[in-house]
């Protein structure tokens, strides 16, 4: 927790092949949503440890934002071994994030 956004060396063959429960987390550090949504997102990201969570600085030019079609900041999109399972734009409800992050813990169907 408590990362700041990176240019991250992935691309999304990579990530297709992640296994378990992980939260991309799309946006900059000077974007205001970003920093507002923050403090949520972390707080809540604490109550689940075993979820992987990574920043991801996006913009004009970044491939694997445009590769996921990441419009606003913060996008949070919710993966389980590789597979998009739910994303939340600009996030604002503790239960919402609550719910996919559970999501995206249980088992695989």
């Amino acid at each position: 927790m408590g990362e700041d956004y990176r240019e991250r060396q992935l691309d999304a063959k990579e990530l297709e092949a992640t296994q378990g429960p992980l939260v991309l987390d799309f946006g900059t550090e000077w974007c205001g949503h970003c920093r507002r949504a923050r403090p949520l997102v972390e707080s809540v990201l604490t109550e689940y440890p075993g979820i992987a969570h990574i920043r991801i600085e996006d913009g004009p030019g970044r491939r694997l934002g445009r590769s996921f079609r990441v419009k606003l900041w913060p996008t949070l999109i919710f993966l389980r071994d590789g597979k998009e399972l739910e994303r939340q734009v600009r996030p604002d409800d503790p239960a919402a994030l609550r719910r996919a992050l559970v999501r995206i813990a249980a088992s695989a169907n």
